[in-house]
């Protein structure tokens, strides 16, 4: 999904965005995408919401192919993967009963 307001003009900044999210999809399928402009007007941003605990996973898959076309195509795009609202929900779940008895603890004593 590219985000309604903005447009990439380079054909070969196209394709390299392309490129990064099938190779993304050909690992998580379920992968959705917002691509935007970044602080430099020539640059692309693209965010990668996975459902994932770990988003080094993701990277991982990535990592090799976005070095390539940043350092030797010379084109200045950004990956960042994020997980999905409900895996940081349930994380966030998963986590609070930790923190809760502790706190407890600390304020009895």
């Amino acid at each position: 999904m590219i985000d309604e307001s903005f447009h990439i003009t380079s054909p070969k900044m196209q394709a390299a965005v392309d490129e990064l999210q099938e190779l993304i999809r050909s690992h998580y399928s379920e992968t959705t995408f917002t691509v935007g402009d970044a602080d430099d007007p020539d640059s692309v941003y693209m965010r990668a919401v996975v459902d994932v605990d770990d988003t080094d996973e993701v990277t991982d898959v990535l990592i090799d192919r976005l070095v390539d076309l940043q350092v030797d195509e010379n084109l200045p795009i950004y990956v960042v993967t994020v997980r999905t609202p409900e895996r940081i929900a349930a994380q966030r779940q998963h986590q609070a009963p930790r923190v809760a008895p502790a706190l407890s603890r600390q304020e009895s004593a």
